[in-house]
């Protein structure tokens, strides 16, 4: 089973995603960027929130390559979250202010290499991504090629997913 866990902050969308997956071993993919409490206290603050809510017998993977873990999973995966794995892999590239179709061009690739991961594991997996397209236009151009980008990902990975949870105010649609 693949199913995409989307919503919008603080939506209840992690929690819930850890909720499908259970206590049982899995693999805690942490596709953002690791914490750095002296230049962004508040992500420190999200990722250890997070970390102390996971079963003990989940492992975690910090890590933006994530192909290889899907392929090899022996057990299911969580991957929390597409938006902070997106970010993750722009500034890899150090891509906000490159060309748009630059940038959509490495994002594809790397989004592709995770559709082909999904389609060749056989463990169940379950990501969460940001729903990025119910707000206003960002004022700013790098919040508008996120937007773009995201959207484009979500759409990419939904297709290659069994379901698609929508998660609102912590009640769960599915699509």
């Amino acid at each position: 089973m693949r199913i995409l866990v989307t919503g919008g902050v603080r939506s209840g969308k992690s929690t819930h995603a850890e909720g499908l997956v259970g206590t049982a071993p899995a693999t805690y993919v942490a596709a953002g960027p690791s914490p750095d409490a002296e230049a962004d206290p508040d992500w420190t603050a999200r990722v250890a929130a997070h970390r102390a809510r996971r079963p003990e017998a989940w492992a975690t993977v910090e890590t933006q390559d994530l192909g290889p873990v899907l392929r090899d999973a022996e057990s299911p995966v969580l991957v929390d979250c597409l938006g902070t794995w997106l970010t993750a892999v722009v500034d890899a590239a150090d891509a906000w202010e490159r060309d748009s179709d630059e940038v959509l061009a490495l994002v594809l690739a790397r989004t592709d290499e995770v559709v082909e991961a999904l389609a060749a594991t056989t463990s169940d997996v379950v990501l969460v991504t940001n729903e990025v397209g119910l707000g206003v236009v960002p004022e700013h151009r790098s919040g508008r090629l996120f937007r773009d980008l995201l959207g484009t990902v979500n759409q990419r990975v939904a297709a290659a997913c069994d379901e698609v949870h929508l998660v609102v105010a912590g009640r769960v649609l599915r699509l």
